[in-house]
């Protein structure tokens, strides 16, 4: 690249606007239930170089698995975060989301409705079997609570807590392990990283089959992930941090890949945060544990992955950013235009889209 593209590059990052990533989605496009078989939902394939895009068969990304690949997949597991309960003496509803444990039984929250919950008010779920009450506020008006209870803090959760489905899911959720992908492992998620729920075990068993490596990386999603974007200039924006880990073997496996030329295929937009945030200047993935606040956005040049499957996201969302970083702004908008007339299932629930170079599969 030239200086003077180089310039061009710069100026471009600069003037990058919220709006630059809105499209229009009817709202009967928005998934609301999951499929009865995972793997049946469908895939569009989008070549990041030309923007070719083709339609498929989730299961059908068999075909364009090759032994040689690594396969990144985020095993983080929801906990049933939603709270329902009430303000203790005056009995008025509220709604607690959890959001990340600060220590203890101490816990971020997110409170509903926030100015009836200031600090030193009490709360009280379950007709009293899990207590609580508000420490102080934070940024973005979240509370710090402090849980009283007696026995495991997990199991009254998974006694009173609800899913945190999104707000644009307004159907209830008939089975919530339809909300965790199959290799959910590690609890700490107030959301899932849907671009796995399209895969089964069956499925996960064939790609291995086929030689295919798999790593499983832990990203625990917080909702900053899928907080909208305010500020119209894009670089404004302060993504919120979440705690991942990586571990040997999920490292020397990735690693092993690109140096033997195969391809990093990362399952979902949490995974591909992992990855890049784990890697050195040299594209090396460290095995540990840390905090990232990676914004990913057009002008980010990865580092580790190579192809992503992902779902499709909201307009103006961050994930529409990042995936625009690995395919290009038109050609993603394109791409989507043609999900929307062919009237692919968009979110959570929704379909998938498989971004990769077609050339290197050849």
């Amino acid at each position: 690249m030239t200086d003077g593209q180089i310039a061009q590059t710069e100026n471009q990052i600069k003037e990058l606007k919220k709006s630059d990533f809105y499209f229009d989605l009817p709202q009967e496009l928005i998934a609301q239930d999951p499929l009865s078989d995972r793997s049946s939902s469908r895939l569009l394939v989008l070549d990041k170089y030309t923007g070719e895009v083709s339609h498929h068969i989730f299961k059908d990304i068999l075909d364009y698995l090759h032994a040689g690949d690594c396969l990144v997949l985020n095993n983080t597991k929801v906990i049933p975060a939603r709270l329902l309960g009430e303000r203790e003496g005056t009995g008025a509803h509220v709604e607690v989301l959890l959001l990340k444990r600060r220590e203890g039984d101490v816990w971020e929250t997110l409170v509903k409705p926030g100015k009836k919950c200031k600090p030193g008010t009490r709360l009280v779920f379950g007709d009293g079997l899990l207590r609580a009450e508000v420490l102080e506020t934070v940024e973005e008006g979240n509370r710090l609570i402090h849980f009283e209870y007696e026995g495991i803090f997990e199991e009254i959760l998974d006694r009173l807590g609800e899913m945190p489905l999104p707000p644009y899911i307004t159907h209830k959720l008939q089975d919530k392990n339809r909300y965790q992908t199959v290799y959910a492992k590690y609890e700490g998620s107030a959301a899932a990283p849907t671009a796995g729920l399209h895969f089964t075990q069956e499925l996960l068993g064939k790609i291995a089959e086929k030689g295919v490596e798999i790593a499983y990386v832990t990203l625990h999603v917080g909702l900053g992930t899928f907080r909208p974007v305010k500020e119209e200039n894009v670089l404004q924006h302060h993504m919120h941090s979440e705690f991942y880990q990586v571990t040997e073997e999920a490292a020397d496996k990735i690693n092993s890949t690109k140096q033997k030329g195969g391809r990093v295929i990362c399952v979902g937009t949490t995974s591909c945060r992992t990855v890049e945030s784990a890697a050195d200047e040299n594209g090396v993935v460290q095995a540990g544990c840390d905090n990232t606040e990676i914004f990913i956005y057009p002008g980010y040049e990865f580092k580790v992955l190579d192809a992503l499957i992902t779902n499709f996201h909201l307009p103006e969302s961050t994930l529409v950013m990042l995936v625009s970083a690995l395919a290009g702004r038109e050609q993603v908008l394109a791409a989507y235009a043609e999900a929307v007339e062919k009237k692919y299932r968009f979110f959570s629930f929704g379909d998938a889209m498989f971004i990769v170079d077609l050339q290197k599969m050849l």
